[in-house]
């Protein structure tokens, strides 16, 4: 699990000095975690989903799309972490509605009934403040352990249940390392930015390339463009927002028999949004701003090559209180299979 953190909770800490109101509850749990059947507001029970962060769209991308994938292989989202999830009443009538199917979670796997929740939580055991602290109503809230869905099954999701349910004042730091805080969102919200599929034009087309023949490859202005998803928790003043910005266009000719322009492969996207140069008639010996020229036909190797596309997205970030920084790039790739001939000719 990514472990970097923000040096203090300062920033989670000072928002947390709005008003907390009740977190929104979210849809029914996912098969094996938590409690069965719907959770609401008024049923007695607190939300035992793997968290209530929303996720939306805040710019680009459109319908559908595609998931980044990391350069830096050893970086991932945090797989887990804290945050709020009920108010002192809402944790009481939890604990007396509890019954044979109705278990309250005390961390993200871990649920406890009566006994256990009395000892804890309503006795104060454990270090906890008694009847549930309901003398500090609306000015703090319950925090549990929860999963990232996109990684609940890594090892290290399980690392943030050694600690059970605990308090946090409103303002008041959470002593844990994994309190939830602008810069998490922002890493939680990278595996939900989803990006165009790498579409590229080529000239010849990729049925009719020739040997020797620079291929010219582009796309428009505008197709690539910036993408940007936000991460917000409801009732503490959190959010991030992750932006996905292209900045080049790698080629992978499938073969060492070929060379690439510019030299490296790496096309350059420019401010428009739009990739190397369109052919046009009389650039038949001109070098391609973007673009192939293969040196053997493709016919020894299976009948085509598999030229990859990929597009590197710098990503960074911002989030409550003006916070802020660069996330790992990204890259997304397409595979064409091209076939290569050699141009014929006739001597007489």
């Amino acid at each position: 699990m990514n472990t970097r953190r923000l040096t203090t909770f300062g920033v989670a800490a000072a928002l947390l000095l709005l008003p907390c109101a009740p977190v929104a509850f979210a849809d029914p749990d996912p098969p094996g975690i938590g409690l069965e059947g719907d959770t609401k507001p008024d049923d007695g029970r607190i939300s035992a989903t793997v968290t209530q962060v929303v996720v939306r769209q805040a710019g680009g991308g459109g319908q559908g799309g595609q998931p980044l994938t990391a350069v830096d292989t050893a970086w991932t989202p945090p797989a887990c972490w804290h945050e709020p999830v009920a108010t002192p009443r809402e944790l009481r009538d939890a604990v007396e509605a509890i019954d044979n199917d109705n278990l309250v979670p005390v961390t993200s796997r871990l649920r406890w009934g009566t006994d256990l929740m009395h000892e804890y939580y309503r006795d104060g055991g454990g270090g906890n403040p008694a009847n549930y602290n309901l003398d500090k109503q609306g000015d703090g809230m319950w925090w549990r352990a929860v999963r990232n869905p996109h990684r609940e099954d890594d090892t290290e999701a399980g690392d943030c249940d050694q600690q059970l349910m605990f308090w946090a004042d409103d303002g008041a730091a959470p002593d844990v390392p994994t309190a939830i805080t602008p810069e998490m969102l922002a890493e939680y919200a990278y595996d939900s930015v989803k990006v165009p599929d790498t579409e590229i034009e080529m000239q010849p087309a990729d049925d009719r390339l020739k040997v020797n023949l620079p291929t010219w490859i582009w796309q428009e202005s505008a197709v690539f463009d910036e993408v940007a998803v936000r991460a917000e928790l409801p009732g503490t003043g959190l959010w991030a927002e992750t932006t996905a910005t292209p900045t080049s266009l790698r080629l992978d000719p499938g073969t060492e028999d070929a060379e690439v322009h510019p030299e490296g492969g790496a096309c350059p996207i420019g401010g428009d949004g739009g990739v190397g140069e369109r052919y046009r008639r009389g650039d038949a010996g001109a070098v391609p701003a973007c673009g192939i020229t293969y040196r053997r036909s493709s016919e020894a190797a299976g009948g085509s090559y598999a030229l990859k596309a990929s597009i590197t997205w710098e990503v960074d970030w911002t989030g409550t209180g003006g916070t802020g920084g660069d996330l790992p790039d990204g890259v997304f790739e397409t595979t064409y299979d091209v076939t290569v001939a050699e141009i014929q000719t006739v001597v007489r």
